[in-house]
């Protein structure tokens, strides 16, 4: 296995369904790392947001231009010599590896992993997200969980945001990325 450890700035995605704290970890990741945090659903097309509120599941070729802007908006940071941190769901390995190519390799990704009974409990408290609980079990059928992988740090999220934050911190310090 390749060391990973890099001097360069680091791009960092925060991973998983729906409700599962992407948002609220990232902004935290953000914080303790000194970097930019992007909300990947902004980046949504409105179109993709429309279908979504609906409770119709994106396909494939709904979410690509999506990955597409996500992986342009990593490039370009990390061509400013910016590390940035973005939460995008990256439901399944073909869109990672999409990512991974748009940023030339330098990206890690923080999978955020939970039971679908507390994910379902948390979307259900969210307020004013355009995601119905509906979508969730149609996004954990898409999902490809990312064992494996290289450069991916697991956390459990039956936790406070700031442990969650935390555990996700120390995985990423062992890949070699630190604040």
């Amino acid at each position: 296995m390749p060391d990973l450890r890099t001097n360069k700035p680091h791009a960092i995605i925060v991973m998983g369904v729906s409700g599962c704290g992407k948002s609220s970890v990232g902004e935290k990741l953000a914080e303790a790392l000194h970097l930019a945090f992007v909300e990947g659903d902004a980046l949504h097309p409105a179109a993709n947001v429309e279908k979504m509120s609906k409770g119709i599941a994106l396909t494939d070729e709904d979410r690509m231009p999506w990955l597409d802007r996500i992986g342009d908006d990593i490039k370009a940071s990390l061509e400013k010599g910016e590390g940035i941190i973005v939460s995008c769901s990256a439901l399944k390995r073909i869109y990672r590896d999409r990512l991974r190519a748009a940023a030339g390799g330098n990206l890690f990704f923080v999978y955020l992993e939970g039971s679908k009974a507390l994910l379902t409990q948390r979307m259900g408290e969210r307020k004013g997200h355009f995601m119905p609980v509906s979508l969730l079990e149609s996004q954990l059928a898409t999902l490809e969980v990312p064992t494996g992988e290289q450069g991916v740090v697991t956390v459990d999220i039956d936790d406070t945001v700031q442990g969650i934050a935390a555990t996700a911190l120390e995985g990423l310090a062992t890949l070699g990325v630190t604040g």
